[in-house]
């Protein structure tokens, strides 16, 4: 499940991986770079509580391999398309695929690993996975045929679809029952979590969308710094999410994640404002800080959530990731208008509305 969570999620990162590339091939601007990231991210968080809905009520294991692989052809018909909105109809196809592909995912992965922190938080770093290496699949092929071979990008989905059926085949004897352990919902402390939720998303979202060509404006090298820098994102975010598991296992939860947003605030003002080859130390860092929590957020939400297991993880695993891609156009508008820097300046106070809101909550039963 972990490895298929991988194949799906490179899909996510391959939108930020291609922004350079659509930015230099087709010579599009920050906010039109920013639709495609929308695309890709609106249809993804309108539809995901729909699809959260519908595995609470009866099973769909079969839509797992098959969201895959339209998460996977949406990515490949990105090059295929020469017009804008062709373009953002097939980042758009992609996001459908995500948001079909995790509620149900997030059940699955519940049950086999027990409810375990440690276990959830490997199922959620395949995800971190899928993201690092998005840009390193991207980049060389790309780079080296140009958006006319995206098509190349959909061996990962079908790769991925192969071995999650196998596993959903393999484990259909536990996956049967719907719903969740019995217990009372707790909404008011589930919509305080996808508050938080929501600002680390709009925070990881940005940087996803903006890190690569910000890293060309600090670092130099063009395209390729840019695919460092992404790598470095989403790769430090998978150690990250590894470490919340343990963390939470120790320490608890909340207070891992209430930790780790407050380290988060520094960090991320460091790396937009302190100049030199530091700067993707602290990437690293905050990629690290804003990442501990990640797992944590699906458990957390399953917990107050106990008898909607499939909206819960709907939300906290999908649409409160891929929200934050609808808030990327205005991040986008103020870079045009103002600086990269100060674009990326505002998602400071997203990481420290993040720390505040997270003493809002308690430890659930």
């Amino acid at each position: 499940m972990a490895t298929g969570h991988a194949c799906v999620d490179i899909y996510q990162g391959c939108v930020p991986a291609l922004v350079p590339f659509l930015v230099a091939e087709r010579g599009l601007g920050y906010v039109a770079v920013s639709g495609i990231t929308l695309a890709a991210t609106l249809l993804s968080s309108v539809v995901q509580p729909v699809f959260g809905v519908l595995t609470d009520r009866r099973s769909l294991t079969w839509l797992i391999p098959v969201a895959m692989t339209t998460a996977g052809l949406g990515i490949a018909l990105i090059g295929v398309g020469q017009t804008y909105w062709l373009t953002w109809l097939a980042a758009a196809l992609s996001g459908l695929g995500v948001a079909a592909y995790h509620p149900e995912a997030a059940r699955m992965a519940r049950v086999v690993s027990g409810g375990s922190h440690v276990g959830m938080s490997w199922f959620s770093v395949g995800g971190n996975v899928g993201f690092a290496l998005a840009p390193v699949l991207v980049t060389p092929i790309v780079a080296a045929g140009g958006l006319s071979l995206t098509p190349l990008l959909v061996v990962p989905a079908l790769f991925g679809a192969a071995i999650t059926t196998w596993a959903v085949r393999s484990r259909a004897h536990v996956v049967i029952a719907r719903g969740g352990g019995g217990g009372t919902d707790d909404w008011p402390s589930f919509l305080r979590l996808s508050l938080i939720m929501i600002c680390r998303s709009i925070v990881f979202v940005g940087l996803g969308t903006f890190i690569a060509l910000y890293a060309g404006q600090r670092v130099g090298g063009g395209t390729t710094t840019g695919g460092i820098a992404l790598f470095v994102l989403f790769a430090a975010g998978a150690l990250g999410t590894l470490l919340g598991g343990r963390l939470a296992t120790r320490y608890g939860r909340v207070r891992t994640l209430r930790t780790s947003y407050a380290v988060a605030v520094p960090a991320i003002a460091f790396l937009v404002f302190v100049p030199g080859p530091a700067f993707f130390g602290f990437l690293a860092a905050a990629a690290i800080a804003m990442s501990v929590p990640f797992s944590l957020h699906v458990t957390l939400g399953q917990d107050f959530l106990p008898s909607r297991v499939g909206t819960a993880g709907g939300m906290t695993l999908g649409l409160a990731v891929s929200i934050g891609g609808v808030a990327t156009p205005v991040l986008g508008t103020i870079a045009e208008h103002t600086s990269l820097r100060l674009a990326l300046s505002t998602l400071i106070a997203l990481a420290l509305c993040s720390t505040l809101i997270g003493y809002t909550l308690n430890e659930p039963a």
